[in-house]
């Protein structure tokens, strides 16, 4: 579940995405591409570190894995995107058409995975080290 709040950052720009790589259209809002990632980062971000957070409020140390898979929860959102895309905007019907649609989203999905999970893994490991560093033991 908490991977909606980081896809709803993306949500409108990634229709524009497509459209441009499946519909043939033109795609020129760079800039504002640039805003929304900074702020998938941030999401991904402050996800990560609440989740981390309430994990080790609960003492249960076992946080890497976790940071990685719920930051990269989104990826899971985006897909089902892209299966709503593909059924609702284009109109392929043949085979070889979808396995090539789904093939591109499947490599993209799991890029967007890998991203969004590295992103949430490293602020986590970044807060861990910045609370743990504040103990003093005298």
């Amino acid at each position: 579940m908490a991977g909606i709040l980081p896809f709803g950052a993306v949500f409108i720009e990634l229709f524009f995405i497509f459209s441009a790589i499946w519909e043939n259209r033109f795609y020129y809002l760079f800039g504002f591409l640039f805003l929304v990632f900074i702020i998938l980062v941030i999401c991904c971000a402050q996800i990560s570190i609440v989740m981390v957070y309430f994990q080790l409020c609960a003492e249960d140390y076992r946080w890497w894995w976790k940071t990685f898979v719920v930051s990269g929860g989104s990826a899971f959102y985006v897909f089902m995107y892209a299966v709503f895309y593909f059924f609702n905007k284009l109109e392929i019907v043949e085979f070889i058409p979808s396995l090539l649609y789904f093939g591109y989203t499947t490599l993209m999905v799991f890029a967007f995975w890998l991203l969004t999970g590295t992103i949430g893994f490293y602020a986590a490991y970044i807060f861990i080290h910045k609370i743990y560093a504040a103990v003093k033991i005298d």
